[in-house]
């Protein structure tokens, strides 16, 4: 069986995407940041980083979004969320956690006013690559539709314009349309 530890608003949510589009038998566990959760002694002994997601499995915990959503694209082959066979077409911080990389509060004030600027590079790329239609690996959504929604969830809360990444915008609506998008975001 698996556990997903999730937050709401966080990266989390590609990974509960991905169990809920695969049909995968889940136990969904939440973690309410603001009564401080994710640092409660037993969520640190699952996860000594304190963050989420988890994805507790049979062999161990996994934790980091790639390595959970590369798990259960293997482990969910027939789903065809990735392409296993091709370690190249697979490969492809943030505002909120300026003060994993700096305690001087004036740093972590100038990385937050840096968001817009990078992140709207990394948006700009993906703007550039991203097919006008239809799912990044091809014919159906894989574990990277999932992540690229959540990540574009955050467009207007870094600061950007979407209207700037149209097919990052029409992508976005494409894959909250799906039913385990639906299902996900509910939960």
């Amino acid at each position: 069986m698996l556990t997903l530890f999730h937050a709401p608003g966080t990266c989390s949510l590609a990974s509960l995407i991905t169990l809920e589009h695969v049909g995968a038998a889940f136990t969904l566990r939440k973690l309410d940041f603001s009564r401080n959760e994710q640092r409660s002694p037993e969520y640190l002994a699952l996860n000594p980083n304190g963050r989420v997601p988890a994805l507790q499995t049979p062999r161990g915990v996994l934790t980091e979004t790639p390595a959970i959503l590369l798990y259960l694209a293997q482990t969910h082959p027939a789903a065809s969320l990735a392409p296993l066979d091709n370690s190249f077409a697979l490969a492809h911080a943030h505002r909120f956690r300026g003060s994993r990389w700096a305690d001087d509060p004036a740093a972590i004030e100038a990385m937050k006013q840096k968001v817009p600027q990078s992140v709207g590079a990394c948006f700009a790329l993906v703007e550039g690559l991203l097919p006008v239609d239809g799912w990044i690996f091809g014919a159906q959504p894989g574990v990277s539709d999932f992540y690229l929604f959540t990540v574009a969830q955050w467009l207007e809360g870094d600061g950007l314009d979407p209207t700037a990444y149209p097919k990052v915008i029409a992508h976005r609506e494409r894959v909250r349309a799906l039913p385990a998008v639906q299902k996900a975001l509910a939960a």
